[in-house]
């Protein structure tokens, strides 16, 4: 087991890990990669390494620098640049809060971070009003964010309001530990009750705004699924994710032949109309980062998805 740990003294934020005998051999940048996971860029890990903020045993090292069991590694997370990101008084469905985190119920059709033609109307804008204090590990736009939902997926989503926090969360999605249930709705009568789609998933090469199961250059992914309701034509499905690709329950069920309902990208054009995927992040459950006391909420169908469950059931 690597260890993590803290020096919250210093004026930037350090993380510290001692190599194991597993990680030997391992270049330090895909190394410090794997510690913080996804939403860190291996690109802006390698500046890093080059502005000499990672070093090994305290020296500075080249990126492609292989680690040896027994080594210390330094990493001197850079302060957080200031952002116009202008905090915006938008109503927040929480169902938890406190100094070290926030859970909230994202309601569907709202983006989770600004980004090129959603500089407003976020979550983080909501967020950058309600909490004066997220943490500033994850980069300039993306204060707090730990993990993503799409912006037509309705439901929970945790952020964290320091950098200690965050790197806890980020590591509990890494080693897979959170608990991500999902609600929804797919084309077709699937054949199984139960089923897992073990599938690697990477960028389309024939569109890059897209997600596509492939082999090059691809990413393992692994969904677990359960029917919970069957209505001929479609199927409401529970799935819970072992890994958090981008777009993954989507692109695992238009691999399978069961795309969900509503989704612009990887849906079908007939059938009923939905505005966005029938997805809806159901259950979140995590170690809390201070207490060490797992935490898990649920929340419920929203409205427009269970009125179309009606229908369906009304027919």
């Amino acid at each position: 087991m690597n260890e993590l740990t803290f020096n919250e003294q210093a004026e930037n934020n350090q993380m510290e890990w001692r190599v194991d005998e597993s990680a030997a051999k391992t270049r330090v940048d895909k190394y410090v990669k794997q510690q913080l996971g996804d939403d860190t860029s291996r690109t802006q890990i390698q500046i890093w390494i080059e502005n000499r903020a990672v070093l090994v045993n305290g020296s500075a090292v080249k990126t492609n620098y292989k680690l040896e069991n027994g080594d210390h590694v330094i990493l001197t997370v850079p302060k957080a640049e200031s952002v116009e990101i202008v905090p915006e008084d938008i109503p927040l469905d929480i169902y938890y809060e406190d100094s070290d985190v926030i859970v909230v119920n994202k309601p569907r059709g709202m983006v989770v971070h600004p980004a090129p033609g959603h500089s407003s109307g976020t979550l983080v804008n909501a967020l950058m009003a309600h909490c004066k204090d997220l943490s500033g590990i994850n980069g300039e736009l993306r204060p707090g964010i730990v993990h993503r939902i799409d912006k037509d997926t309705s439901g929970l989503i945790m952020a964290a309001k320091n950098d200690k926090s965050h790197a806890s969360l980020a590591a509990q999605l890494k080693e897979h530990s959170v608990t991500r249930k999902y609600l929804a709705l797919v084309h077709g009568n699937l054949s199984h009750d139960q089923g897992t789609v073990d599938a690697p998933i990477g960028r389309d090469p024939h569109d890059r705004k897209m997600y596509t199961v492939i082999d090059r250059n691809s990413k393992h992914a692994v969904t677990h699924f359960h029917v919970t309701e069957r209505f001929g034509d479609y199927t409401l499905l529970e799935l819970k994710l072992e890994t958090g690709r981008t777009h993954q329950i989507r692109v695992h069920m238009k691999f399978i032949g069961h795309p969900l309902v509503g989704d612009p990208m990887y849906g079908r054009s007939k059938g009923i109309k939905f505005d966005g995927q029938a997805l809806h992040a159901a259950v979140l459950g995590f170690v809390h980062p201070a207490t060490g006391e797992y935490m898990e909420f649920t929340a419920p169908i929203p409205a427009d998805m269970e009125d179309m469950l009606h229908s369906l059931r009304s027919r």
